[in-house]
């Protein structure tokens, strides 16, 4: 046994010191049975590489050569087993013959580690993603810890399992429940891994030892893979059900902008019956698929992530988070963060709010937490508040009241005495600048701004936003919190807008005008979805509240003047007639349980290059504004924060990204092009003569 932290690991007998090989350990029970523990050097998960790969191949030359009664590979991290394939192997790659070769030589480890002559059964515990799964699918047997989770990752990154997993999962699995596993990403839990047939045993940790015996001995029933695998195996049926599951990929991505799901369907339909051949294929689609701008891009897109994550830094204090306002933002920011195991207290100025944000929160928990026991404690961190006493034991205040200066600064006049020393008060603003907010403040360097993007539990983004006299300490205290609920913080100076608003608003109020112009709106979001949008700007607006779009437009419109399009006299109207969007269920399309009902509003004519041009490239251009004011430092976070923060189409890397690939003098050139014939809002900003 080894002691990882507060989890104790049955690993087998404890190895010697100064064994033969860097990322492993091998050992032998008194039963004569191997123990192969994965303990990467210098990294707190496992992951696969070139070199980790060479050494496994030679400890699997030791293995043949010992001929142990049986073999247990299982992770000595604590973190789990394998978290899939050293991303860092794959930036970068343009030769696909050079992909493919090195893909092979893996494939060749994988393929004598099936081959060994002894029972071999992989315990998993924590993460097993793509490669790591693949190594588990590798062996006879896998025994699952009850924490573990199962996955094929790979669609993110623009790719598809490439150590021969498509063709291990979907002979051992159904097809039918393999296929959409790999082909959307998503994880499952050992119990469901268990009923898929992936795993032969679910245990504790404490009976990993007497599992292990009953697998290598034989006792341990063995999931078998059933009926319907044979019938998928079969050419005319696989053909049937990968023309359904292209129709199904349809409706989530085109091929064009993402073809991984793409090729890995026309492999399973091509050589699912033969499985020499289709592990031979998967080579070269693997290959194909990495070289890729849509690969390379998300594959960019990963380290983003990863980058932003360590501007929070670490040693979050914030344990009790006081929410002011329980609308839609509000309400869903104190779910967020009571569901990240923080005290929460919620006040409004009315009761039904709150009501309606604690209804929202026990569905939210219904959906991710998979035990009861999980919702009910989440829900006691999230309390009711209607006389505002949490003001008083607070570490951190957000304020989430309606876009209003002067709302805002009340708000704060009767907060700001009740604050214990060293609490911090957020602004949720969306568009008003800090220096405006702090006007009345006694301490106004505690004020900073978190600025939290709808959905909140899906867009990852929160912009930690300082003005001048904000203290620093506050600052990184601040960046620690955001990073302790697992969202991605975004450090950005005080200015109208920020840096995602001011970038989302001219795509919004672009589509306004092209409205005005009597152009369908169906047209208006097809263009941004031929492009890679996630939505359409007026589908957009409708989520976002057309009372916050109007608001932050007016806003950014009297600080930006001609640089942003007008907002048109109509929408005012919509706005005072109540139809705000999804909030009210009626805006530009009808709402039904949150989503809008676009049945039967399939596009009148094909959008052309012209009206994608209006709508993305303002957003590049604003960006490259941003930076030359300062507002963000690095254009690698600006890309991150766009593509977190509303969507952008992850496979174009970000705005900035795309404007390099597309070419800098093309951009410019074609917002010159538009300037002459649409007016100022288009002028190309002078920080484009020194971007790179």
């Amino acid at each position: 046994m080894n002691v990882l932290g507060d989890r104790v690991l049955e690993l087998g007998p404890e190895p010697d010191a100064g064994g033969p090989y860097k990322n492993f350990k091998l050992t032998r029970d008194g039963d004569g049975v191997a123990w192969l523990l994965f303990d990467r050097e210098g990294t707190s998960a496992n992951t696969l590489s070139a070199d980790l790969i060479e050494e496994l191949d030679k400890v699997i030359t030791e293995l043949e050569g010992q001929r142990p009664t049986g073999l247990v590979i299982r992770s000595a991290k604590k973190s789990g087993f394998i978290a899939g394939a050293d991303v860092n192997a794959f930036r970068g790659a343009t030769d696909v013959g050079a992909v493919e070769t090195e893909i092979g030589r893996a494939h060749a480890v994988i393929d004598r580690l099936e081959a060994l002559r002894v029972p071999s059964v992989a315990v998993v515990h924590g993460f097993c993603l793509g490669g790591g799964l693949e190594v588990a699918l590798a062996c006879q047997m896998r025994i699952a810890i009850e924490d573990a989770r199962f996955g094929f990752p790979e669609v993110m990154l623009g790719l598809h399992p490439g150590l021969g997993g498509t063709v291990r999962f979907t002979q051992l699995v159904n097809p039918m429940q393999a296929m959409p596993l790999m082909l959307t990403g998503k994880t499952i839990d050992a119990r469901k891994a268990k009923s898929l047939g992936l795993v032969d045993a679910v245990t504790q940790e404490r009976h990993v030892r007497n599992a292990v015996k009953d697998a290598v001995s034989g006792r341990l029933k063995r999931a078998r893979p059933g009926f319907l695998n044979a019938v998928f195996s079969l050419g005319p049926v696989r053909g049937f059900l990968a023309s359904r599951m292209r129709s199904e990929a349809g409706k989530a991505a085109p091929e064009t902008h993402y073809p991984a799901p793409y090729a890995l369907i026309d492999l399973w339909e091509k050589h699912g019956g033969d499985r020499a051949a289709m592990l031979n294929a998967e080579k070269a689609s693997f290959a194909k698929l990495m070289v890729t701008p849509t690969a390379q891009n998300l594959i960019r897109v990963f380290f983003l992530r990863e980058q932003m994550k360590k501007l929070a830094g670490d040693g979050n204090k914030i344990e009790h988070v006081h929410v002011i306002g329980a609308g839609a933002m509000g309400g869903d920011i104190a779910a967020w963060c009571a569901g990240q195991n923080l005290r929460v207290t919620l006040a409004d100025m009315k009761p039904e709010p709150i009501a309606g944000a604690i209804k929202r929160a026990a569905d939210f928990y219904g959906k991710i937490l998979r035990k009861r026991t999980a919702v009910r404690d989440a829900l006691d961190r999230l309390m009711p508040d209607m006389q505002a006493e949490g003001v008083r034991n607070a570490d951190l205040i957000i304020e989430a009241v309606p876009e209003k200066l002067e709302l805002k600064q009340k708000v704060y006049a009767g907060l700001e005495p009740k604050m214990k020393p060293g609490a911090i008060l957020a602004t949720n603003t969306s568009s008003i600048p800090l220096q405006d907010l702090r006007t009345t403040l006694e301490k106004p360097e505690r004020l900073l701004g978190l600025h939290f993007f709808n959905p909140v539990s899906r867009l990852q983004l929160v912009e930690v936003v300082s003005h001048d006299g904000t203290d620093p300490q506050f600052l990184k205290e601040a960046l620690a919190f955001v990073g302790a609920i697992d969202r991605l913080p975004l450090p950005v100076k005080s200015s109208p807008g920020f840096l995602v608003n001011r970038a989302l608003t001219p795509y919004m109020l672009e589509a306004m005008l092209m409205l005005d112009e009597k152009i369908d709106k169906t047209v208006i979001d097809a263009a941004a979805k031929k492009f890679g949008m996630p939505m359409g700007p007026i589908e957009l607006a409708d989520q976002v509240g057309l009372d916050i779009c109007l608001d932050v437009g007016d806003m950014l419109r009297s600080k930006f003047g001609d640089l942003l399009p007008s907002t048109p006299a109509w929408l005012r109207d919509k706005v005072a007639r109540g139809e705000l969007g999804r909030k009210t269920g009626k805006g530009f399309y009808t709402w039904k349980d949150g989503k809008a009902d676009t049945s039967g509003a399939l596009a009148m004519s094909e959008p052309s290059a012209e009206m994608i041009d209006r709508l993305i490239l303002p957003m590049s251009n604003v960006c490259v504004a941003c930076l030359r004011e300062g507002i963000v430092d690095n254009a690698d976070v600006v890309d991150g924060a766009v593509i977190f923060g509303t969507g952008y189409a992850p496979f174009r890397g970000g705005p900035l990204n795309y404007a390099r690939t597309r070419g800098v003098e093309n951009v410019v050139s074609t917002l010159d092009a538009l300037t002459d014939k649409f007016g100022g809002r288009f002028t190309p900003d002078a920080g484009w003569e020194t971007f790179k």
